[in-house]
């Protein structure tokens, strides 16, 4: 008992330590961007603001250029995954369920296009969307992210493997098309894999920055990762630190907010990912 005991003890001290290394410079963000210019090199330093200061948050919502980053990244990210994700789990259901013909040797296609490394296609990709016009607006950022997501078909797939073929025949003899039984029975049915997948996708969404570097151009079609990336350039040399903090804090509580929406769907997936394995 004493050995298990130790072992327990050393267990929490270990999941102590990373989770003050995981939330302590969330923590100082958020403190930052409550204080002044000058308290944020005072020494030694202030974890808990004395006294309070929004004037960053004000001054941030002044901007033109947040209002816009935020409008253009909420657009990208809930478009792509709304539509991507209903597109990607019917195309996993139609690998996992469907007799097509050629269908695995058309997986592994995709499967290999996921050991393609975004740089090798970056040049190209741009070419492309520069002939036809769609550089410097969001539909390089959108349109190709409808078609689904691969590493999430790939998931569901697995997922979906699972699920007895003898459901589906039922359905089919009882006259249901393929889309009645995909929405009504399939869909419900992997819910907790969505929700997982899906969470994951849109914080990537959010949080994309190189490829809305590499698009857009005018400051009113940026979205807020290149945003904040600008006001860091520009008001770094600036000392203003509590500025860039508040734009930080503002673009993680979105995908704060979705975390928590989901974890529960979360928790349940991992749970059944744990027992079928």
């Amino acid at each position: 008992m004493k050995k298990i005991n130790l072992s327990h003890v050393l267990i929490v001290i270990i999941l102590l330590l990373g989770s003050v290394i995981m939330i302590g410079p969330l923590l100082w963000m958020v403190s930052t961007s409550l204080k002044d210019k000058s308290g944020v090199f005072q020494l030694p330093p202030q974890w808990i603001p004395n006294p309070v200061r929004l004037d960053a948050y004000k001054r941030l919502l002044d901007l033109d250029t947040l209002t816009s980053g935020i409008k253009n990244t909420v657009i990208v990210s809930l478009t792509v995954t709304i539509i991507g994700t209903i597109t990607s789990s019917m195309a996993a259901f139609s690998f996992a369920k469907l007799k097509m013909p050629f269908k695995n040797l058309l997986f592994l296609i995709l499967l290999a296009a996921i050991m393609i490394p975004y740089p090798a296609v970056m040049i190209p990709q741009f070419m492309m969307f520069s002939k036809i016009g769609w550089v410097d607006t969001l539909l390089p950022l959108i349109i190709p992210g409808l078609f689904g997501n691969i590493t999430m078909i790939f998931f569901l797939r697995q997922y979906l493997s699972s699920v007895p073929d003898s459901i589906i025949e039922a359905a089919k003899i009882d006259g249901a098309s393929y889309l009645k039984i995909f929405f009504n029975l399939i869909f419900p049915l992997i819910r907790p894999a969505i929700a997982a997948q899906f969470i994951l996708w849109f914080m990537g969404t959010w949080n994309d920055y190189l490829a809305p570097l590499i698009y857009l151009n005018s400051p009113e079609k940026q979205t807020l990762q290149v945003v904040i990336a600008n006001l860091n350039a520009a008001y770094a040399i600036q000392t203003d630190y509590p500025l860039i903090m508040a734009a930080s804090v503002v673009s993680l509580l979105p995908v704060l907010i979705v975390f928590i929406i989901f974890q529960k769907q979360i928790i349940e997936s991992v749970a059944i990912s744990g027992m079928k394995g």
